[in-house]
């Protein structure tokens, strides 16, 4: 038997009584806890990063995107539908052509810190 085996083992209900009633009230409620953890779903796929980064640069269209990543238009539309839902990105249209730029700063702020911590060494 290892000597760390029983490391992660705890044979007590609660040490810091008042530590954990603090954390408690602090944390947000359940439903703020859900979204959260739903819109980092949403980063999970590489398509989409790759989609909001494009956007960090310039607005684009449907069009332009799938040819910057060799996609069909029919996948770029559905993983910009996604990122539309979250609120991630807008559109606008101008005649027949629809563009569209990050949602707000707070996505690139989300991103930056995201690089910055996945660059450290």
């Amino acid at each position: 038997m290892a000597v760390f085996d029983n490391i992660d083992r705890c044979d007590c209900n609660i040490i810091h009584e008042d530590t954990v009633k603090m954390v408690k009230d602090l944390l947000p409620k359940e439903e703020a806890l859900f979204d959260l953890a739903e819109l980092f779903k949403v980063f999970g796929d590489s398509t989409r990063v790759k989609i909001l980064y494009a956007l960090f640069q310039s607005e684009m269209c449907v069009c332009d995107i799938a040819a910057l990543f060799g996609m069909t238009k029919s996948a770029i539309s559905h993983q910009l539908r996604v990122l539309k839902q979250s609120k991630l990105v807008k559109f606008r249209r101008d005649g027949k052509v629809v563009y569209y730029s990050l949602d707000d700063e707070h996505v690139k702020n989300i991103f930056d810190q995201a690089f910055i911590h996945v660059s450290e060494k």
